[in-house]
């Protein structure tokens, strides 16, 4: 269904360079809501499903994609890609604003070089909200091990231009919110709206069925994500290798679910170490086979290493374990702990043999998978779950396009409240007392 320009909904373009709009669930659920709210959306992203035209499960929040002819793998090529993108969302997006279908933008990062359109797009008198999903300059760090100091400080400095230039920014989480801060952005432009499922994205559990004994028939120790050089999902596949001495080789297997850039790298270590009888790859899932495989996992790991990225991100692969009650086992960083709590299982330093034993721990104790998964399920019903940020999302819009909002509405329709929410304390925030804030770690592990 194509909108009618000259309907009295606010139209919002949301601008997305790394992933086909169909497979960001964040952005999905943003759309939804907008939707949900009165909102008309446009999704400008590279093209996956050539087929489609609107997006999967939205009333008519339309996609207009791109082609990508390169794939970044170093300097030069992610160059051309980010060239290419700009170009390709800058036209399409001049197109939705001058046929009336944007009176204000998101833009999602990676990368952060969209900063001139904000400019443009302000003069022009149309808000531009930045929603801050990764940390460039950190990822960049992670990704190369010692990075170069000219190319990190032009990474930061778009970082500082991408957050300045925005009329508000959504950050992922407190850290992110902090992060902000730091970079000059005054608090009250600052809104956190965490990642995770809604709650009607998990099925109910079977009434015929105990999750537990499920799980006990043959145990499964599940990765769920993108697998990049930044995810150390290879740490995942060499701590199989560790269980494998600990545990043999049957009644359990590790699952990875997902794809990437690493997927090729991933298979043939999997070979080369004779694991492929206990390691199975999945591919890319939808949100029903997320749910599915999910329901039948004993156990989940987050093999992120403790770099400052990873310290100050809240991973969406942790809320979706939380949401089905699965145990985590992951790295202690600053933000995990926020999020997990005491649902997880925490390794000093992210080496293989330390998720195996982990992992073999609790593998040999459903009493306490029980009551961590317990612990899972009431942090994400209680404050982790979508319905709990859409109503803070939303209220940015309603805010930044109030004059053209509908007289008389002012509140999100959402079930959850947005005060009731800003009023609650963080999951984990009142356990982690004692733990480096996330200046703190800025201060720690500082990069060149």
């Amino acid at each position: 269904m194509t909108p009618d320009v000259n309907n009295s909904r606010p139209q919002i373009a949301i601008l997305v360079a790394n992933l086909p709009a169909e497979r960001d669930r964040r952005v999905i659920r943003e759309c939804l809501s907008l939707e949900a709210n009165g909102f008309d959306v446009t999704v400008i992203a590279p093209r996956g499903d050539k087929s489609l035209h609107t997006l999967p499960g939205s009333r008519n929040t339309r996609l207009r994609p791109y082609p990508i002819f390169v794939y970044g793998h170093g300097v030069l090529s992610y160059c051309v890609e980010f060239a290419w993108s700009f170009l390709c969302i800058a036209v399409r997006l001049l197109v939705e604003v001058f046929s009336g279908r944007a009176h204000a933008v998101q833009v999602c990062n990676p990368p952060d070089v969209y900063w001139p359109l904000a400019l443009l797009l302000r003069a022009l008198g149309r808000p531009w909200v930045f929603d801050h999903h990764d940390l460039c300059p950190e990822i960049y760090a992670s990704r190369v091990g010692t990075p170069n100091k000219w190319a990190f400080q032009v990474l930061r400095a778009f970082e500082w231009l991408t957050l300045r230039t925005a009329t508000e920014v959504v950050a992922t989480n407190e850290s992110f919110k902090d992060n902000a801060v730091r970079r000059g952005v005054a608090p009250e432009r600052v809104t956190v709206v965490r990642n995770g499922p809604t709650r009607g994205e998990i099925a109910e559990p079977s009434e015929t069925t105990d999750p537990v004994d499920a799980r006990e028939a043959d145990h499964k120790v599940v990765y769920l994500g993108v697998f990049g050089p930044q995810d150390n999902v290879e740490g995942a596949v060499l701590a199989a290798e560790q269980l494998t001495r600990r545990r043999g080789r049957t009644g359990w297997r590790m699952v990875l679910a997902g794809d990437g850039e690493s997927m090729p790298a991933l298979t043939t270590l999997v070979a080369d170490r004779g694991l492929t009888d206990v390691v199975e790859f999945t591919g890319w899932l939808d949100g029903q086979a997320v749910d599915g495989l999910l329901r039948t996992a004993t156990v989940a790991i987050q093999p992120d290493l403790p770099t400052r990225m990873n310290q100050l991100s809240t991973m969406a692969k942790t809320v979706e374990y939380l949401g089905r009650g699965v145990p985590v086992v992951a790295v202690d960083l600053l933000e995990t702990y926020r999020s997990v709590g005491e649902a997880g299982a925490y390794v000093p330093t992210g080496a293989p043999e330390e998720f195996a034993e982990a992992i073999d721990e609790l593998l040999d104790d459903p009493a306490r998978r029980a009551q961590m998964g317990a612990v899972g399920v009431a942090r994400f019903r209680e404050s982790l779950a979508w319905e709990h940020q859409a109503d803070a999302y939303v209220a940015v819009w309603r805010r930044l396009l109030a004059k053209r909002l509908p007289h008389g509405v002012s509140a999100p329709a959402s079930p959850a409240g947005a005060a009731a929410e800003m009023a609650t304390p963080q999951a984990g925030d009142a356990a982690l007392a004692g733990r480096p804030s996330s200046a703190e770690i800025e201060a720690r592990v500082t990069a060149p």
